[in-house]
């Protein structure tokens, strides 16, 4: 991948929120990030549903991309696509690990380009919040939202093993803390502890920045 944008500045771009919310009878945590790229309504749309696009930098997808279907992503999550409202709104289930939560992105024209919303809905277990926070989600989203922001602005199809990579240098760490940080303020405007968010920010940061050990030799 060509992480040619300034990380800072990209992770600066994302306005985050965090809602506590509920659905049938559930306590649920709704993660909201919007960004806005400098590309048309229809190329950014076209970016995020067609299946050639994706993997160029997200994931290979495969399945039925219409209402109703259900799709995959490689060595992701997969779901059911609930709703489609061509170029402007879709929403589907996020399943991954035996969970399912609920996504919903929403494009409109803003100044300077196109506005994405992206909200992220999931019952939490409390433990792993404590632990993580929203950057367990939410980073993993800021990092889609910035190859999607190199993509749309260089055309080049982006290396996810490059960009796994360049998520354990100082440019990755300083991304990965600033958009951590965004969440864990997120989640104090929403009422959480500002000490319990703290140091769910030093953990979640080290998770996605530590590079896993290398295999031994045979």
């Amino acid at each position: 991948m060509s992480a040619t944008a300034d990380p800072i500045t990209a992770a600066r771009m994302v306005a985050r929120e965090i809602r506590t919310g509920e659905r049938e009878g559930a306590a649920t945590k709704v993660l909201v990030a919007r960004r806005t790229y400098r590309a048309e309504q229809a190329d950014v749309w076209d970016a995020l549903t067609s299946p050639e696009r994706l993997p160029r930098w997200f994931l290979p997808v495969s399945g039925d991309l219409e209402v109703g279907g259900r799709y995959q992503f490689e060595g992701n999550a997969g779901g059911l696509v609930e709703r489609c409202e061509a170029p402007d709104s879709l929403s589907a289930t996020w399943e991954f690990g035996g969970q399912v939560s609920w996504m919903t992105v929403n494009l409109s024209k803003g100044e300077g380009g196109t506005v994405l919303e992206l909200v992220h809905e999931a019952v939490v277990d409390p433990e792993m919040w404590r632990q993580y926070g929203p950057g367990a989600v939410g980073i993993g989203w800021d990092g889609s939202l910035y190859g999607l922001g190199v993509y749309l602005e260089t055309g080049t199809p982006l290396d996810a093993a490059e960009f796994e990579a360049w998520m354990t240098g100082p440019d990755g760490v300083a991304f990965a803390r600033l958009a951590g940080g965004g969440w864990a303020q997120a989640a104090v405007d929403d009422g959480d502890d500002r000490e319990a968010a703290d140091a769910a920010l030093e953990n979640v940061v080290a998770f996605y920045t530590v590079a896993p050990p290398e295999e031994p030799q045979a």
